[in-house]
């Protein structure tokens, strides 16, 4: 997937969005989850990034249509050499409250998305620099040649460089820690839309910016989006008409939804793949009536977790369709993927007990289980009947859930033993993952969602070789190889890729997008 540099022009730029807008209208959406700030570096997840898509912008983005890289702040770029690329800015761009864009924001904000307290360090992989060169054009400087480097910076959002130090913003919020920043609840970016207010757990609306550069293809002029946690609430308020599309029906309410003449629901595979991740690092279990030491760095409990997790139950009873068991840590559209890494371990009691007993554990142990629940479809229904398979062998997890705005911080903190994750990859390339997830706790994005603490050398060095690597056939051999590695050492247990269904109003004219999120520019309300 390899992914060449080019030059492009401002003339294919005015591709990007360029009708005229219709009537002004408002669009009204919900969806179980909150986010956890509006500092754009500081916590990295799909709903939160989609969101502040709204407000700031990045020097490029994905055409929602074709998932190519299109310019955005950027109008052109070009190699200057393997190393080092420079990107031509776009003129005449202002913030929301009337500066203007220039080079020293780019250079200010791809360095704060490098800092100690952001979690935006996966995009920012092989960067060693960035440097202005006139008010209209940076240089990246790159630590060896990066195959995905504009994909990566479809999420490197940008912001005002005197915004951020008169507001004492200059750094990253860290999600870890209890202070807050300017940042945090207050939002100040180019994008077509305008954050008004954010009430957290209540609603968050947002309006048209009257001075955006672009030309939208949509009409709404004003967004409000509020986060419902319990499905039925969320559907009622569909049904009554009190929000124009919900993000996330529940599987079971798909069928009356479908057959509701006045609504419409649209589906799609997500890039995105639910597993189940481990403490593999601490030499005894907090919670466990195991003392001394850690069954979970022992590969025979961890093949023994997966053999008892029957997936075909969970798809067909839980996800009714929606997610589609898998072995691998990536789904199909993800460079790297194939189906062999693809298969899963079988669904056997007996041999998990075997497998549990050969470990030295024949009347299973008690551990600690922790998931979100209103982050995923189905999350903590998913966790429940994990827990239920679980003791079928002895194992008996202590099953926590909490709502993501604290979940995440959590388990970032290496608080949970064994966890639930659901990885979305913005950069379609299997590197996004095996670098946030099974490559060692390093620097700058190495392990930054390795929460488990999984280490393996061999994996250390195809990662650290894929991030340079520039022939693509060897490339995907070596993505491959690491997908497979992940799978024999069962880092994770994987248990399926999620099918994604939109549920709105008919009147609601709109483009499905596999990283699901809303491209608001793109919007009609008929």
């Amino acid at each position: 997937m390899k992914l060449k540099l080019r030059l492009l022009t401002v003339a294919a730029a005015a591709a990007l969005l360029a009708a005229p807008a219709l009537h002004a209208k408002t669009f009204k959406w919900a969806s179980q989850g909150e986010i956890s700030t509006w500092d754009i570096h500081s916590q990295n997840n799909a709903l939160q990034n989609g969101l502040h898509a709204n407000v700031y912008e990045s020097l490029v983005y994905y055409n929602s249509r074709t998932f190519e890289v299109e310019p955005v702040l950027a109008t052109a770029w070009k190699e200057i050499s393997p190393t080092q690329v420079r990107f031509t800015l776009r003129q005449g761009v202002k913030f929301h409250d009337g500066s203007a864009f220039t080079a020293d924001d780019a250079v200010y904000s791809l360095q704060r998305a490098m800092a100690k307290t952001s979690n935006f360090t996966p995009y920012v992989q092989g960067i060693s620099r960035v440097a202005k060169v006139d008010n209209n054009t940076i240089d990246v400087f790159l630590s060896s040649p990066n195959p995905v480097l504009l994909r990566q910076m479809t999420e490197l959002r940008i912001m005002s460089k005197a915004w951020a130090e008169k507001n004492k913003s200059v750094e990253p919020k860290d999600m870890k820690a209890a202070e807050e920043n300017f940042a945090h609840r207050n939002a100040m970016g180019t994008g077509p839309y305008v954050l008004e207010s954010w009430q957290p757990d209540v609603k968050m609306v947002f309006k048209r910016n009257p001075n955006w550069w672009g030309k939208m293809d949509g009409n709404v002029t004003e967004i409000v989006y509020t986060p419902i946690k319990s499905a039925a609430t969320r559907i009622a308020a569909l049904l009554s008409g009190e929000v124009d599309m919900v993000l996330d029906p529940t599987p079971q309410d798909l069928g009356r939804l479908r057959a509701n003449a006045d609504l419409k629901v649209i589906d799609g595979v997500e890039n995105r793949t639910i597993f189940l991740g481990m403490d593999q690092f601490r030499d005894e279990l907090p919670g466990s009536n195991v003392k001394g030491k850690n069954p979970l760095k022992d590969l025979r409990v961890r093949k023994a977790l997966y053999h008892a997790i029957d997936a075909d139950t969970i798809s067909r009873n839980i996800m009714r369709g929606l997610g589609k068991p898998t072995g691998a840590l990536v789904s199909p559209q993800v460079a790297g993927w194939t189906e062999g890494v693809a298969k899963r371990l079988p669904y056997s009691v007996d041999t998990a007990k075997k497998l549990l007993a050969e470990a030295g554990y024949p009347d299973g142990f008690e551990v600690d289980f922790a998931c979100p629940n209103n982050r995923y479809i189905n999350d903590e229904a998913i966790c429940q009947a994990v827990t239920a398979m679980w003791s079928r062998i002895g194992v008996k997890a202590k099953l926590r859930t909490m709502p993501l705005v604290t979940y995440f911080p959590m388990i970032q903190r290496y608080e949970a033993s064994i966890y639930m994750l659901g990885w979305g990859v913005p950069t379609f390339d299997a590197l996004y993952s095996l670098q946030s997830l099974v490559r060692t706790v390093g620097q700058g994005g190495d392990g930054n969602y390795n929460v488990g603490r999984y280490s393996n050398q061999r994996m250390d060095y195809l990662v650290d070789r894929v991030k340079a690597e520039t022939d693509a056939p060897v490339r995907a051999r070596m993505l491959t190889e690491a997908l497979q590695l992940s799978s024999d050492t069962v880092s994770h247990i994987p248990l399926h890729d999620q099918v994604i269904p939109w549920a709105m109003k008919k009147n609601i004219d709109l483009v499905h997008r596999a990283d699901n999120r809303i491209d608001m520019r793109l919007v009609k309300v008929n």
